[in-house]
């Protein structure tokens, strides 16, 4: 079994519970899918708990590697390339084990999972899921996403409307994790309250 690339899936995508696929809420937070990731990856991967963020369609893990010896003279370039060594030493040889339990997850969780490693101040993504969006646009809306295509800002409406939403996280970020931590909090107000009969 091989690991998927960029923009393709690894795995079958099962069924779940309820309260599986609710833990933790948009983006992330402590609860079901975190705590599983902490017990069910090996405890010499990593310097500490992986990064696990997650939403309605996928999962990240992201961990941290310990730092390669590049010597005490080394310089800004031989530590580049040892980190980057050392990330892909780490994709090579831990893919048949992070397709399994990427495997796993996709079953209890019902969803897509992609991993990323970090070393020093390099990180790299091994695998992203791009999920289609569908929305209905008026006509002035439409007029922008076809203002971008044709100032060749992007290659089509589908392309515009991606990067209308990266502008947005780029320049409201603060805004948006604000956002986030609130429907944390939310979810946590649900989870605290009364459950059904």
């Amino acid at each position: 079994m091989r690991e998927q690339r960029s923009g393709e899936s690894s795995g079958e995508n099962s069924g779940e519970s309820p309260g599986e696929r609710s833990g933790g809420g948009p983006g992330g937070g402590e609860g079901p899918v975190e705590g599983w990731f902490a017990g069910r990856l090996p405890d010499d991967w990593f310097t500490g708990p992986p990064d696990v963020v997650f939403d309605r369609d996928e999962i990240i893990v992201t961990g941290t590697l310990r730092e390669p010896d590049a010597g005490a003279g080394a310089d800004d370039g031989t530590r580049a390339a040892a980190r980057s060594a050392r990330i892909e030493g780490f994709r090579e040889d831990t893919r048949q084990a992070r397709i399994r339990i990427a495997d796993e997850a996709e079953a209890r969780f019902g969803r897509k999972v992609a991993w990323g490693a970090r070393c020093g101040d390099r990180q790299e993504m091994f695998t992203t899921l791009s999920v289609p969006v569908m929305t209905r646009l008026r006509m002035a809306d439409r007029q922008v996403l076809d203002t971008l295509v044709d100032a060749g800002v992007a290659r089509s409406r589908s392309h515009a409307l991606a990067w209308c939403v990266r502008l947005v996280h780029d320049h409201e970020g603060e805004w948006i994790a604000q956002l986030r931590e609130a429907l944390v909090q939310v979810q946590q107000v649900r989870d605290d309250g009364p459950k059904p009969a």
